[in-house]
């Protein structure tokens, strides 16, 4: 169980993984991108070399055109969601992904 658990990205209880669903500017393809809030974030500080909070950087391909999309998202010392930003892409909804891969399947 613990496996399937790690790999199929089922963590909720906690709010430890962060789901991004981004759609290329040029070709409009969604792309999931799974994000560790306890791993995967870089930890910022201030001018007192204070934790001010974390910050995410995330380069972001699709498997279409292949251009890169840029992400950041800004979290507060509890590792809250403050701001997000994508350049080449928009951030979408999960539904408008899941879509796109049952279109895929069909």
């Amino acid at each position: 169980m613990w496996l399937w658990r790690l790999l199929s990205g089922v963590n909720k209880r906690d709010g430890r993984i962060l789901h991004l669903y981004v759609a290329c500017n040029n070709c409009h393809t969604p792309v999931h991108v799974r994000i560790d809030v306890y791993n995967d974030l870089t930890l910022e500080y201030g001018d007192r070399e204070q934790a001010v909070g974390y910050v995410l950087r995330k380069e972001i391909m699709d498997s279409r055109c292949f251009r890169l999309m840029h992400a950041e998202i800004l979290f507060d010392t509890t590792r809250r969601e403050t701001q997000r930003t994508v350049d080449g892409g928009v951030f979408v909804d999960e539904s408008v992904y899941h879509q796109h891969v049952a279109t895929i399947q069909k």
